[in-house]
């Protein structure tokens, strides 16, 4: 994307702020969006200086009407880190508290054994008379949600140059919290997508995306959600509507708990297998992981019994989430 212009007594430093988290493997497009409406917030306040008061943070930290908690969350805590990068260079800025964001007592879906071979097959037995090439991507997309935990914004961000075929890894540059990250395929999925490859690759150029629409853009997430509650139809599977799915999203989060069993059911320790699950997930420490410890836990309970207190012992008693999935 374009870098705005920036306006406000902030400009040249957001802009220096910017090449420096680009530098550290961030995409610019993360920070972007809540920077420009941060300088737009200054230019209001007639802040013309890089000086950044106690009234101006209360007033930018407030709620807004209608504003969503993870939202909220996101524009004061990297405004909060940008005010950091500042005072370390000497400026004068009152420096926010975190906005911490609490979890709720949602329970995403954890599709069954039975429902994946039902779905799966659903998606395997689709036909698209919209999108013929829908039917050559669709058993390729949903797996990488299934096997590989992605978010599906990740998953349609994908482009032919992210893809190592010789080694089964993929980039994913779309991410959440603005980092890229690695993910590595196993065999199976490996072989799939190389089949994958040999249709269609030819056709694409490096920064072309592997799962392009009819007119060769990039795809957008609702159409894959229209496709995800076509799929739950055919499968049989019951759609129990107002956010309790089951959503697309759901995969991530199964993902999660099965690869979780699967570590401590080989045998290896909570400690061990927590930072390889957050990683892989993208996540920026364990306490995010930690729902899907939980869930984990509350699905199997032979598991709970065997760590539910090296659980306490590293989260606590109750843990205040600093990021969502």
């Amino acid at each position: 994307m374009s870098r705005p212009v920036f306006h406000s007594g902030f400009a040249d430093e957001i802009n220096l702020y910017l090449d420096y988290k680009i530098a550290s493997g961030y995409t610019e497009k993360s920070f972007c969006i809540i920077l420009k409406s941060f300088d737009s917030f200054c230019c209001q306040r007639k802040i013309d200086k890089a000086v950044f008061t106690r009234s101006d943070a209360d007033v930018w930290a407030e709620k807004r009407k209608n504003e969503a908690t993870t939202s909220h969350y996101a524009r004061v805590n990297k405004v909060k880190n940008f005010l950091e990068y500042l005072s370390l260079k000497g400026y004068d800025v009152y420096l926010m508290h975190d906005v911490f964001f609490k979890a709720t007592d949602f329970q995403p879906h954890i599709y069954t054994d039975d429902e994946i071979h039902r779905y799966f097959h659903a998606v395997d037995t689709y036909h698209s008379s919209i999108n013929r090439m829908e039917d050559v991507q669709l058993p390729v997309l949903f797996r990488l949600l299934y096997c590989c935990g992605t978010r599906i914004n990740e998953t349609l961000g994908i482009k032919k140059s992210d893809v190592d075929l010789a080694n089964g890894i993929i980039r994913l540059t779309e991410v959440k919290n603005g980092c890229e990250r690695y993910i590595v395929l196993n065999e199976e999925m490996n072989r799939l997508m190389k089949r994958y490859a040999d249709k269609t690759f030819y056709l694409l150029g490096d920064d072309d995306y592997i799962f392009a629409s009819f007119a060769g853009r990039r795809r957008q997430g609702r159409r894959i959600y229209d496709i995800h509650r076509m799929i739950l139809k055919k499968a049989d599977i019951p759609f129990l509507g107002d956010g309790n799915g089951p959503r697309l999203h759901d995969w991530r989060h199964t993902f999660a708990v099965h690869s979780f069993k699967q570590m401590v059911d080989n045998g290896m320790d909570m400690y061990v297998a927590l930072p390889v699950l957050s990683t892989y997930l993208g996540h920026k420490t364990i306490y995010a992981t930690e729902r899907y410890v939980r869930l984990t836990m509350s699905l199997y309970p032979y598991i709970e019994e065997r760590f539910s207190h090296r659980f306490s012992e590293v989260f606590g008693k109750e843990a205040s989430y600093g990021q969502t999935d």
